[in-house]
């Protein structure tokens, strides 16, 4: 069963997401709340595992939920709000999906199958705010006042730019505040790899590996870019061609 608290400052919301969750019976509600630091209490004592979370509630917002509780001790959140302005902030806090009020039942059942393929995946709660998952993540690029969304399937590689990683996507180039380090760790495994210390690959836009005599190598993707490899970071290159 997948633990569920709902916290919105409106009645009528909450029973909208409580009367949606009853159709699915791996879902149990273990309670509700009305505010933010109502929020805090519930989610410090209750445990859930998933979180409805409304963005403006008076006193404390549900990103200033996320900023009390610590995103290592956070469930797995979906943001409910009836603004979308909030959307771009919302996959920043890594929550997993944003549900925009009024919203259907089809639209519904979407978001509970994200958070059943989260939990399938043996995601646990921080995990689940660490990163989204798969093809259906994304990562926000933001510069001169514009934050850009990229997602994860666009992506082809990604290097390191300073204090910044430059993510290459369907050719197009964006500069995130992070490094390379930390963007690997947040990135699924499965999908990505360190393939120099310069360099993170999409390792399904490999089309050509070419091995040099001493254990490293030239990747070359489908959109064309020749990428070194070094003979350090050379085992997931083998580990997926034998796949």
């Amino acid at each position: 069963m997948i633990r569920t608290l709902i916290i919105d400052d409106e009645p009528l919301a909450r029973r909208a997401v409580r009367q949606s969750l009853a159709g699915f019976g791996d879902f149990e509600m273990v309670g509700e709340a009305g505010h933010g630091a109502e929020a805090v209490a519930a989610i410090s004592t209750l445990r859930p595992d998933l979180v409805f979370l409304d963005v403006q509630m008076p006193e404390m917002d549900g990103f200033g939920v996320i900023e009390a509780i610590g995103v290592d001790a956070m469930p797995l959140v979906v943001f409910v709000t009836a603004f979308d302005a909030y959307a771009v902030r919302a996959f920043e806090a890594e929550a997993l999906d944003y549900l925009l009020k009024p919203f259907d039942d089809q639209r519904f059942a979407r978001v509970i199958e994200r958070v059943r393929r989260q939990f399938g995946m043996g995601g646990g709660q921080r995990d689940g705010m660490r990163s989204l998952l798969g093809g259906q993540g994304r990562l926000v690029a933001r510069g001169n006042g514009l934050a850009q969304l990229v997602r994860l399937d666009e992506i082809d590689w990604i290097s390191a730019a300073g204090d910044y990683a430059e993510v290459h996507a369907g050719g197009r180039s964006l500069l995130i505040h992070e490094s390379l380090t930390s963007l690997e760790a947040r990135l699924p495994q499965a999908a990505f790899a360190r393939i120099h210390r310069a360099a993170i690959v999409r390792l399904d836009r490999l089309v050509e590996v070419r091995s040099g005599t001493h254990g490293d190598g030239v990747a070359r993707l489908a959109c064309g870019a020749e990428l070194r490899f070094s003979r350090r970071y050379r085992e997931p290159i083998d580990v997926y061609l034998t796949r």
